[in-house]
């Protein structure tokens, strides 16, 4: 009697659910990061400038050093430097020495990127909307706390004081 060869089983997609979870994450960023693509190019601007903008608008009126704002980016910008002369060169920013350390350089924003700032509000809102609108606040906040955890081991001393957390609800634990 002949039988009927065996089906084998499909090769799993992943190689292993942290190799699954890296990926699914990875592609979600890339489809949101689209999104607030289109917004900042309408602008003249990246997503990386913005955020430096909006970081340098929350330390007024004061000035960070290149160091400082570069550890409270999103994401690493590669190179700093560039990045605050591409702003400088559309009058966004100003950098000046530090009196007391010659060496070092103190970033600020200037009136214009303020205002920048600011016309771009509502639309930063509406891109957000867009991007996650669909999750209510319960899967926003588990999906905050899942991210958060993610990342702990991996931040630099430096980045993750930097980073802003939110206080945990009353009643609820933090995140590990």
């Amino acid at each position: 009697m002949l039988r009927a060869p065996r089906a084998s089983a499909p090769p799993p997609l992943f190689d292993s659910p942290e190799q699954e979870a890296y990926l699914q994450l990875w592609r979600t960023y890339d489809r949101l990061r689209e999104i607030d693509e289109r917004l900042f190019a309408g602008h003249g601007i990246t997503a990386q400038q913005y955020n430096a903008l909006r970081v340098l608008k929350a330390a007024r009126p004061g000035a960070l050093s290149a160091s400082a704002l570069g550890a409270r980016l999103v994401s690493r910008a590669a190179d700093i430097t560039r990045l605050l002369d591409r702003l400088e060169q559309l009058g966004l920013v100003q950098r000046q020495r530090n009196d007391r350390n010659r060496r070092a350089v103190e970033v600020s924003i200037t009136p214009a990127g303020v205002a920048l700032v600011g016309r771009l509000a509502g639309a930063v809102r509406r891109c957000g909307r867009e991007q996650l609108g669909h999750l209510d606040r319960r899967s926003l906040r588990q999906l905050v706390e899942l991210l958060a955890r993610a990342r702990a081991p991996h931040e630099a001393g430096g980045a993750a004081a930097a980073w802003p957390v939110r206080t945990p609800t009353p009643g609820r634990r933090p995140p590990r």
